[in-house]
């Protein structure tokens, strides 16, 4: 019994001294500057370089600038550039194949672009047979053309022979841009 007494006393010795111990005056924080711990510089923090983000684009989309212009406008912008021919022949040159492939990505991109080759010759024959050899040349460029993947109902095909000369000299070099054949869009 006598634990039991000591005990209770204990408990009861503790429960009177709690409201002694929580009402107690706590002193004012002082506020003079030597009490202030010393504060120190926070450290650098890493430069990190933040990317700006991407400039508004100011250039049109190039094939809605295309869509949009005039027949006129595409056809002087020289999208489809022109070959030529050897003397007397039809046969396309390793350069003229060159350049139609370069034609025939183009139209293959601008599917509803409808053309017209323009066969021509230089000044040497009689017309009728300048007018059969730009017909020819022509219609080899439409056939390779097709050959690539350019749909053959987009292409028109007509011969101007002599009658259309770039160049009006009796030279070599003359008559070689002559013999040519041109590429004009017709419709879009």
């Amino acid at each position: 019994m006598k634990k039991s007494t000591t005990v209770i006393a204990l408990a009861f010795l503790v429960a009177g001294a709690l409201p002694l111990a929580s009402g107690c005056k706590k002193k004012p924080p002082t506020t003079t500057e030597e009490s202030r711990p010393p504060v120190e510089a926070p450290a650098a923090a890493p430069s990190t370089r933040v990317t700006p983000p991407p400039e508004p684009r100011t250039d049109t989309d190039p094939t809605a600038a295309i869509m949009n212009a005039s027949i006129e406008e595409l056809n002087r912008a020289g999208h489809l550039r022109e070959i030529f021919f050897d003397y007397d022949q039809a046969d396309l040159r390793e350069d003229a194949r060159e350049t139609l492939a370069a034609n025939s990505e183009w139209l293959k991109r601008f599917g509803t672009m409808q053309i017209l080759i323009e066969g021509h010759a230089d000044e040497r024959g009689t017309s009728a047979y300048n007018l059969a050899l730009g017909e020819r040349r022509a219609n080899a460029a439409k056939d390779y053309l097709v050959s690539l993947g350019v749909d053959g109902s987009r292409v028109r095909t007509v011969s101007y022979g002599k009658e259309r000369p770039q160049c009006t000299g009796q030279t070599e070099d003359c008559w070689q841009r002559n013999r040519r054949d041109n590429f004009v869009i017709t419709a879009k």
